[in-house]
Order: structure tokens, then C-alpha cells, then sequence
């Protein structure tokens, strides 16, 4: 018997990075998995890599629309399902001077308000003793120049964490979340489309990190896996993965 055998997972945002690792971690386990993305050539990928268990679904995380025809997606798919992963989410980088009020929106639609509302239409599929994992980032505790609007709104996802565990709690679905610092994933470089910039960027903090390293994204997938169905006494807890970087 494999690990996640007869497991069902949704995950917001696992065409890439560290919902891509969650996935075919589940998958090599025994589980099936929904995951959503945005891209043609990402949701193309991540079904080949997938196969027959993973049901791949071309999903705007800041779309409420898109969010009810994912859950009535996963409604017909699975029924009921084991675990929400919420996972997308993306930062701009822009001084306080210079941020927009569109940059700002786009923030909060994407790492605050898109999470709010998964939560709120999937969590009524989720099984008794099943569990909620977000991802937030160690941008929510540190003062982290340029990335102002973004920090705040993994700020407030923070704080759902901690309210969502309090009502789902009658229910038996623990809710919690992972908390990324630096990792090697695709976001680095559309976040720095310059690529001495990002080289420059990067370097400052794998030399500001306690483990001179950045983390990979399957070091990210295991915590998150862990605090989804081992964790079983552990609720509303942010668990950093971040070399340290948000504790020493």
C-alpha cells in the first residue's frame, strides 16, 4: 500500500515550483490530484508529468468565477476530497514611492482575496479530518524593502490561517501554512525578467541566508505534505521553510 493511497487533493497553483513538487509527490504516493494553473504550455507539462492521476484544470486564482466552476469541477471529479492546498501566488517588486494602486489590487487579488474565496467555496467538499495547507512567505514577519503590498497580503492570508482553523475546526479540518523563504522556482526569474538583476538579487539573499542556499521546492513539498496528513495535532500554525532565515 503506498502512502497517500486513496487520497484526493486539490491544489491552487501546481503547474510549477513548489505545487508542482506537491504534486508529484502525491501522485507517486497513491493519491489523485486537481491542480490549476494558468499557462497552455504549464497545464500541457504538468499533465504529461501527472498521467492518468492528475486532472488538470486551466483556473485563474483571482477569479471567482473561475473558483465556482473549479469547485464544481472537483465536485464532479472527486466528490469529496482529503486536502486544499492553496498555492498560487506571485510578487511585483516596486519601492513604496513608486507602487500603483493597480499593483497594489493585484497583490491582494491574488495572495489575500483569491484565498479568502477558495477556502470559502471548496471547503465544503473537504472531508471530515481533512485538511487546508496555504502558503504564505517569510515577507509576512520581515521588514523586506520593494515588496511592500505583497508582504502585507501573505500578511492577511497569515491571519486567515488563524480564523479559517477556528471555523472549520467543528468539522475535524485542521487549517495551516507554510511559509517559504527563498526557493528555486520559475517565479525568481519572472520576477527579475533582467537576468543581471536577478543574479545580483539572488546572490544578496542566498548570502543573507542563514544556510547560504536557497531551498528547493521539494523541501517545501514535504513540509507542506506533512502538515496535511501526519501533523494531525497541529492547527492554525505557519511552519517556516526558509534555511532560518525568518528565525536566527
Amino acid at each position: 500500500m503506498q502512502r497517500y493511497d486513496a487520497k484526493r487533493a486539490v491544489i491552487i497553483g501546481g503547474t510549477s515550483g513548489i505545487g508542482l513538487a506537491t504534486a508529484k509527490m502525491l501522485v507517486q504516493g497513491g493519491a489523485r490530484v486537481v491542480v490549476t494553473g494558468r499557462s497552455p504550455a504549464g497545464l500541457e507539462s504538468t499533465q504529461k508529468e501527472l498521467g492518468a492521476a492528475g486532472i488538470v484544470v486551466s483556473s485563474d486564482a483571482r477569479s471567482l468565477t473561475d473558483l465556482d466552476a473549479l469547485a464544481s469541477r472537483v465536485k464532479s471529479e472527486f466528490d469529496t476530497f482529503d486536502l486544499l492546498f492553496v498555492n498560487a501566488g506571485f510578487s511585483t517588486f516596486a519601492p513604496l514611492a513608486d507602487t500603483t494602486e493597480a499593483a497594489f489590487d493585484e497583490m491582494f487579488n491574488l495572495n489575500a482575496k483569491g484565498p479568502f474565496f477558495a477556502v470559502q467555496k471548496l471547503g465544503p467538499l473537504i472531508n471530515q479530518g481533512g485538511a487546508v495547507v496555504l502558503t504564505t512567505s517569510t515577507a509576512n514577519v520581515k521588514g523586506m524593502p520593494m515588496i511592500a503590498a505583497y508582504g502585507g497580503a501573505k500578511a492577511a492570508l497569515r491571519s486567515f490561517a488563524r480564523t479559517f482553523a477556528a471555523e472549520l475546526l467543528p468539522r475535524g479540518i485542521r487549517v495551516n501554512a507554510v511559509s517559504p523563504g527563498p526557493i528555486e522556482t520559475p517565479i525568481i526569474g519572472k520576477a527579475f525578467p533582467d537576468k543581471a538583476t536577478a543574479d545580483y538579487l539572488t546572490g544578496q539573499m542566498r548570502d543573507a541566508n542563514p544556510m547560504k542556499r536557497f531551498g528547493t521546492p521539494d523541501e517545501v513539498a514535504k513540509a507542506v505534505l506533512f502538515l496535511a496528513f501526519d501533523a494531525t495535532y497541529t492547527n492554525g500554525l505557519e511552519l517556516p521553510v526558509d534555511g532560518g532565515w525568518s528565525q536566527l
